[in-house]
């Protein structure tokens, strides 16, 4: 515990340091183009005062939201765009039943305006009941480290800073590039087992095989083992219970904190199931950590490990509960989002059998056998798989946006807004939009390939705005684990593309259902066709 304390100390004192930097101008250090003081209070004086924003008042949303009322039986997003058409492209939602009142906007110069001047430690608002779980409920075990997920402030600075001089390191990440691939071998292996004899169609319940491969992929990096879910334990029943808990993780907060903060003031029913939902993640996560902690320690101690030390091993020898925390945080995130986007980009691919074809020319050229192995710097020369990933982001995103609790006063749309306010930016709906996107209804890869990589001018094809699509999130506050994803992603589809001709001869309506992040919502009945060569 003292050792903790001095390692936050010492990484706190050069947070402080990076915070009075970032403070001393209205930006961060990504903008080049600085803004004075002297220029802000003018558009700040300039701009209509906070009151005037456009939105219902507590009454009249309350009166919509009430059975027989305009938003009644409305999700989330569902309401969101009915408000924008009521209100424009900036409101303010009125908060009631303890919620506070928070801003949306759909305005990608607004999530500049927010981004840029987020300060060193960005506060974004949700998962307050994991928070409240981990500093309150099981404060025992977590012991004031409340990991990315939850921590806020300089406790969150401080824990993002000890990671990420492990995971944001390129050499770190490369250490399992043969581990996953072994992974991707067993999924191939899997699917050719479980594919309809006649009609090569995987069964309905794919998703689930696709959240195995998913959890082995993060489980190699975040305690470098595999669990062997994929065929050898594929009946495991703690894999099933965790797929289970992690869907309800998800969908009880966002309704928990979404529609009410009751749960602040009294224990409802549907709060107590999510602190049992999360003591269920907390046993499973554990279980698995637990068992890797002691085949390291095992280790160390009969024989030296040799070359570079693995992530967990690394963040064991700053601190045990460090790495216990981050490899929760890993093992819950990496499941759920990896699977959605995993999906997305099969159905595009499905969907569009000529960019599929042209990714499986480029895939070709590193994997010339179907059974050839990814030699170190493979992952370079894959310009269009890349293409292709970020364009099935967009088609199918992760979440509708991005959140913020702002720490300065911003001016957004032409309004003051003061800090400490919540603010909304509702990215999706411009992704789908002709203003930001041409043919923005078509699978185009080609908009996010360099001049240099793609034939014909792209420039009309990229997005007008660089703010509009931040599928990692920007700044301080970006995904700490966006180069494991995109080799889990980039590794997978590469192995899956040179074995199979991938179709899907179904329905896409509504492919996705939002639960705080989109998850699948369909059966994912693949056709899985073994390529020729």
């Amino acid at each position: 515990m003292l050792k903790r304390l001095r390692i936050f100390h010492k990484i706190s004192q050069n947070n402080k340091q990076n915070s009075s930097f970032q403070h001393a101008s209205r930006s961060s250090p990504d903008n080049v183009l600085t803004e004075s003081s002297h220029d802000f209070n003018k558009r700040w004086e300039e701009a209509k005062p906070f009151e005037k924003m456009p939105g219902d008042s507590k009454l009249s949303l309350l009166r919509k939201v009430l059975p027989g009322g305009k938003y009644y039986k409305l999700d989330a997003i569902q309401m969101f765009t009915a408000y924008k058409k009521d209100w424009g492209d900036i409101a303010i939602i009125r908060g009631f039943l303890g919620k506070s009142d928070f801003i949306i906007t759909y305005n990608p110069e607004d999530f500049e305006e927010v981004l840029r001047n987020e300060g060193a430690w960005p506060v974004r608002p949700g998962m307050e009941t994991l928070y409240y779980y981990r500093s309150v409920w099981r404060k025992d075990f977590y012991q004031g480290v409340e990991g990315l997920l939850s921590a806020k402030g300089e406790n969150w600075g401080t824990f993002r800073k000890i990671v990420n001089s492990i995971l944001m390191q390129p050499k770190n990440v490369k250490l399992y590039m043969q581990k996953m691939s072994q992974v991707n071998r067993e999924f191939i292996d899997r699917i050719r087992a479980i594919r309809d004899p006649n009609t090569l169609e995987v069964p309905a319940n794919f998703e689930q095989d696709i959240k195995r491969w998913a959890l082995e992929s993060v489980a190699v990096v975040a305690l470098d083992q595999q669990l062997r879910l994929i065929n050898e334990n594929h009946k495991n029943s703690q894999a099933k219970e965790l797929f289970e808990a992690l869907n309800d993780f998800f969908s009880l907060s966002f309704e928990v904190e979404f529609r009410s903060s009751l749960w602040k003031y009294i224990h409802t029913p549907k709060f107590k199931r999510l602190m049992r939902v999360l003591d269920t993640l907390q046993k499973i996560t554990m279980a698995f950590i637990n068992e890797a902690i002691e085949r390291i320690e095992k280790q160390e101690n009969t024989e030296p490990r040799k070359g570079e030390k693995s992530v967990l091993e690394k963040l064991l020898q700053i601190d045990k509960k460090i790495a216990e925390v981050m490899a929760i945080d890993m093992l819950l995130g990496g499941v759920e989002t990896t699977t959605t986007t995993f999906t997305g980009l099969l159905l595009c691919l499905a969907k569009n059998p000529e960019k599929q074809d042209k990714l499986r020319q480029e895939v070709m050229q590193i994997l010339p056998k179907k059974d050839s192995e990814f030699h170190e710097n493979a992952l370079q020369n894959l310009p269009y798989l890349r293409a292709c990933i970020k364009e099935s982001q967009r088609i199918y995103p992760l979440f509708v946006g991005n959140a913020r609790i702002n720490q300065r006063d911003v001016v957004l749309s032409g309004y003051r807004v003061p800090a400490g306010s919540q603010i909304a930016m509702m990215a999706e709906p411009l992704y789908r939009s002709e203003h930001y996107y041409s043919r923005a209804s078509e699978f185009l890869p080609e908009r996010w390939l360099r001049s240099k990589q793609a034939s014909g001018d792209l420039s009309g094809l990229r997005p007008s705005s660089p703010f509009v699509f931040l599928p990692f999130g920007f700044g301080p506050r970006s995904c700490v684990g966006r180069r494991v994803v995109a080799m889990e992603l980039e590794l997978g589809i590469a192995r899956l593309i040179r074995n199979f001709e991938v179709e899907f001869h179904h329905s896409t309506k509504n492919a996705f259902r939002n639960i705080q992040l989109y998850v699948p919502n369909i059966p994912l009945k693949f056709k899985f066709i073994d390529c020729v060569k």
